[in-house]
């Protein structure tokens, strides 16, 4: 080798290093820039970059430390949430006679309650994106008790209808919808566990606030009774806060500091101008991520499915609203009308973990509408048992029928919208899915209010419930049946299904949320070649 080939090899390995060296540079530059860019837009953007309830980067779910805590605490915000409007049947009586109300009027306040719980979903997750789980929980905390103990100072039912229907709903969706999101965060590999334990939650609730609420109103009468549940209703403020969010790890290196001048107005104008419309695009974006209309029309299990639910919901709820009134109109004391909710709750705590694990065994893979139909049906026509007779021995049997199928339901409704739409897509179908319910769930207990009022009898409102869940059971088993033997069909032809493939999101359900794959030797090596990386959307 010559000196000539020398010089040359080592000036352009010198120059070689000093391009590598000013590329590392300005990609670090490049990322700097973009981590105070969204530092500085972190409102805008959702809060993907602080506390969010979807942490972006490379974050591990810890699967069990402090994620038990959030457990716990997310069972105890369900027992708070999901479990209260069945017990407002405990000062059913009281409300009438306060407010010379009808039963279809009365029983417009869990109605709505009810309705709204479901219908805010869209409404929560863009709270929950622009603030966190955390603070969102919090906040669902403070609308609720403040709901409640409002409604103590009430002077009509209908002010009765905004604060413990709308706004007390309306924290009740805050605090739930959240709670089980980052429950999702915490736990991965044993998130079938942790989904199965804090459904008891429901059950928790149904079990103890009866007999807190029977109590409270011993004492201290229906006003002084939601002074006080308002008062333990501001505990989801507590639970909302030990749901601290997971965060990335931060990147190490000192952050660039901007030392010039302020800007001009007018470029201060101009981004103000350009933050509000990116909030009104997000919020644009959101509801239509959470409305999964794409699905309604091409995906026809999703379709059979939730037009079953909506109609189930008609009369699925309505029992548990005049069980007690049904009870006491009949010579049952309180005390013992009240321990019959508490019972469902028992059953409910006993029998949802147990069959959680089983229904998630590989041979019910497939079978789950069907297990589900058959147990809605069970449940429809266990109304009919109170139709036998008031005394306190068949609302007994009635109970623990109905606790036992509503266990199934319960354990199985998620599973089954999970299996007939992508995952992908599971927030979007379930979101559109709540809206629908919520509208017969709306009407559902006026109208059985009206037909008291029109008959004088409450048997009437558990036959008619038998026959509506009843129908919505058949109507979910032969409809399955009926698509299920059109696809082997087809199959068998050698033609491909008729049930088109769940149509694509036409937003990014997670914007940011990206990871890159930690490369390998070979893909080092192609990486060296093509001088690319694949960045692969969750």
């Amino acid at each position: 080798m010559t000196q000539a080939d020398g010089i040359r090899r080592t000036s352009n390995g010198r120059l070689h290093s000093e391009a590598l060296g000013d590329l590392e540079r300005a990609d670090s530059t490049e990322k700097v820039q973009e981590a105070n860019e969204c530092e500085s837009e972190e409102g805008a953007k959702g809060n993907y970059c602080g506390d969010s309830a979807a942490p972006t980067g490379a974050v591990t779910a810890p699967d069990g430390g402090w994620g038990w805590v959030v457990l716990a605490a997310t069972i105890i915000v369900l027992a708070l949430t999901l479990a209260f409007p069945s017990c407002v049947g405990i000062f059913y009586t009281d409300l009438q006679n306060e407010f010379h109300a009808s039963n279809s009027e009365t029983s417009w306040v869990p109605s709505i309650m009810t309705s709204v719980l479901h219908a805010g979903g869209p409404f929560c997750s863009v709270l929950v994106e622009r603030l966190g789980c955390r603070a969102t929980v919090m906040l669902g905390g403070v609308l609720s008790g403040f709901g409640m103990a409002a409604s103590s100072f009430t002077q009509s039912v209908e002010q009765l209808y905004i604060t413990a229907g709308v706004i007390t709903g309306l924290g009740f969706c805050f605090s739930f919808q959240p709670a089980v999101t980052i429950l999702g965060h915490y736990f991965v590999r044993r998130r079938a566990f942790a989904n199965a334990m804090s459904s008891t939650g429901t059950a928790l609730g149904l079990c103890t606030l009866p007999f807190l609420g029977n109590y409270l109103h011993t004492e201290l009468g229906w006003r002084g009774s939601f002074l006080v549940l308002g008062a333990v209703l501001l505990n989801c403020c507590v639970c909302g806060a030990v749901m601290r969010p997971l965060r990335a790890p931060e990147p190490r290196g000192q952050p660039l500091m901007n030392h010039g001048p302020p800007p001009p107005e007018e470029e201060v104008a101009r981004k103000q101008k350009g933050r509000m419309r990116q909030m009104w695009s997000c919020l644009a974006a959101s509801l239509s991520k959470h409305m999964a209309f794409d699905q309604l029309c091409h995906n026809p299990r999703y379709c059979v499915y939730t037009i079953g639910i909506t109609w189930m919901m008609l009369g699925f709820v309505v029992p548990l609203i005049y069980l007690v009134p049904y009870a006491t109109a009949n010579n049952i004391t309180q005390s013992r009308a009240a321990l019959l909710l508490s019972i469902l709750g028992l059953v409910n705590i006993v029998v949802r973990p147990p069959f959680g694990i089983i229904f998630s065994m590989p041979w019910f893979k497939g079978r789950h509408i069907y297990v589900f139909a058959w147990a809605l049906l069970v449940n429809g026509l266990s109304n009919s048992i109170c139709c036998l007779g008031p005394s306190f021995s068949v609302l007994l049997a009635y109970v623990i029928i109905y606790g036992l199928s509503m266990s199934v339901v319960g354990s199985l409704m998620f599973t089954v919208l999970m299996d007939v739409v992508e995952m992908k897509r599971f927030p979007s179908a379930l979101g559109l899915l709540a809206i629908m319910e919520s509208i017969t769930l709306l009407i559902g207990p006026p109208l059985a209010g009206v037909l008291i009022d029109r008959t004088g009898q409450y048997f009437h409102v558990f036959f008619v419930s038998s026959v509506v869940v009843a129908s919505s059971a058949v109507f979910l088993m032969v409809a399955f049946y009926w698509l299920d033997t059109k696809d082997r069909k087809l199959l068998k032809q050698g033609q491909p299904s008729a049930l088109p493939e769940p149509a694509r999101p036409h937003v990014d359900l997670a914007p940011g949320c990206q990871y890159s794959s930690v490369p390998t030797e070979g893909d080092k090596e192609k990486a060296s070649t093509n001088g690319t990386e694949n960045i692969t959307s969750i």
